[in-house]
Parts: C-alpha cells; structure tokens; sequence
C-alpha cells in the first residue's frame, strides 16, 4: 500500500521533528515546511497529499490564511495546531473549514491518532456504499454529497456530519453523541462547533434542511 503523505507545517524546527518522527514511526511519508508561504509551494507543487497538519502562528502568513488559500482549491484535511486556547479561534478554523482543533502543547500520540481516524474517514470506505433519503444522496466511496442529483459544495466535516446524520435517520442524536462520532474523540469544547456546523450544512440544503430538526436542549434528528 501505497504511504500516505502529509504536510507538517509550523516554524518551530523542534516542534516538525517531534510530529514528523511520530507519523514516520506510523508508516505516514512527511512533508515540512517552516512558514506559510513554503506551505503553499509544498500544497501546489505535491499533488497527492492526503492530510495537512498546519500551526496558527507562523511568519510571512498565518495559518488562517494558508487555510483560506488551500479551501480555494481543495478539501483536504487540515488539522490547526495553536498556543491559545481561544474559542474565537476555534470557531474561526471551523468557519474556514479546519477539521481538527488540537491546541498546544499536545500529545504526539493523541494527534498521530486522530490523523489515523481522519485518514481511516477519507480512504477506507466501501465503494458500493451509497446512502440516500429525501433527494439526498451520498456517496462515501467517492466523497460525494448530491441533492435531487445536483452535487452539493461540503466541507471534510459538513460532509461526515451529512453521512452521520443518513446513517442514523429518525434516531435522537445529543451533541456529545455527535461529536464523539463525527469528531472520533471525546471533544471538551463548546456545543457551538456542532450548531455552526448544522446551521452551515442546513443552508446549503436548502429547503431540505428542514430534514435537520433541533431538538431543544439536547441536538438534532435527521427525518425525511
């Protein structure tokens, strides 16, 4: 099998060596890069990266911004690493599509394991596993999300939350449900990062959105 590429940008030297020699030690081919720029010559030049983990504060351009360019053209994972623990971060890197959250100082372990979870999402699907409800349709295999056959532009995570949410027709689902599922970690932030994820998702629905049902006090039930 062929290894997995990922990018490990941060321009602290010690900090790409410590997570590079992890994801080594776990078969994943690496990638670095110092500052944002040499991050996006990296994104454009490697065709076939399958995850980037990338850190906020950095020279020449944060990683908000090597974000916000890399959303332009592509999906890939992208895991944040940062040094403050701000919820306005946190919800800024949801907005701009950021799949995990991990603030510093972190276990290498931890985050090698939810690059493993994310990767495990993304490759290792059936390829005949097709979900649909209600004009929605979903193809796993393929990353595919389609409403009444017209495809729909999802983020990495709208697009698992979608699946989750097809998977589990008519269940009540609470938000620590959904976050541990779709998340794949027990998650000690803010309920938040599921409504701003709903609310993006039930736009971008359209009038199907309304398939999506907040229950109060709890989270959500998907019914056709």
């Amino acid at each position: 099998m062929e290894k997995c590429k990922i990018l490990v940008v941060d321009d602290e030297s010690r900090m790409r060596k410590l997570v590079r020699d992890f994801l080594v030690k776990q078969g994943f081919e690496v990638l670095e890069a110092g500052d944002g720029e040499a991050a996006l010559d990296l994104f454009y030049e490697q065709k076939d990266l399958s995850l980037i983990i990338l850190d906020v504060m950095m020279p020449k351009m944060d990683g908000w911004e090597v974000c916000r360019e890399i959303r332009k053209e592509s999906k890939i994972p992208i895991i944040m690493l940062t040094a403050r623990g701000d919820e306005r971060d946190e919800l800024l890197g949801f907005e701009l599509g950021v799949d995990e959250y991990i603030s510093k100082p972190f276990s290498p372990k931890i985050l090698v394991a939810r690059v493993e979870a994310i990767l495990r999402r993304t490759n290792a699907v059936g390829s005949d596993d097709v979900l649909s409800a209600g004009g929605i349709e979903i193809n796993k295999a393929a990353h595919i999300a389609s409403i009444d056959g017209k495809p729909m532009e999802l983020s990495y995570k709208e697009f698992e939350l979608l699946t989750y949410f097809l998977e589990n027709q008519g269940i009540a689902l609470s938000r620590e449900k959904i976050l541990n599922s779709v998340w794949n970690y027990d998650y000690f932030g803010d309920a938040r990062t599921i409504d701003t994820h709903v609310k993006k998702l039930r736009s971008k629905m359209g009038e199907k959105g309304e398939y999506i049902k907040t229950i109060w006090g709890m989270g959500y039930k998907f019914e056709v």
